[in-house]
């Protein structure tokens, strides 16, 4: 079974940048509602592609900062890297289809 990794700035790095899978990072918030409709989405995406894609999620609360290094200016705000950089993204609650092609263009 695969988990949504909550990761914070100090290991994003290892996390993210370094890591040889995919990865999609949700930039969320506890009171966003958008965000709490797009866990279960993203939940089950992440049992569908269990050790092809690592799904991870930073709270922008907590981790100002790369919040802002990025540019997040709305939540849920999705990014997908691949070797590091990033690749694609997506801004808002979208269908379980489109993450789901995005994700495919990205193994």
């Amino acid at each position: 079974m695969s988990e949504i990794k909550d990761i914070k700035e100090n290991d994003f790095e290892e996390e993210v940048l370094k890591e040889k899978l995919p990865v999609l990072v949700d930039f969320w918030a506890e009171w966003c509602a958008p965000c709490r409709r797009i866990e279960p989405i993203l939940k089950a995406l992440s049992e569908e592609f269990h050790e092809k894609v690592k799904i991870c999620r930073l709270n922008v609360d907590e981790n100002f900062s790369k919040a802002t290094e990025f540019g997040i200016r709305s939540i849920p705000t999705l990014f997908f890297f691949k070797d590091g950089k990033v690749v694609d993204r997506v801004i808002g609650v979208v269908p379980r289809k489109e993450l789901r092609e995005r994700l495919i263009k990205l193994i």
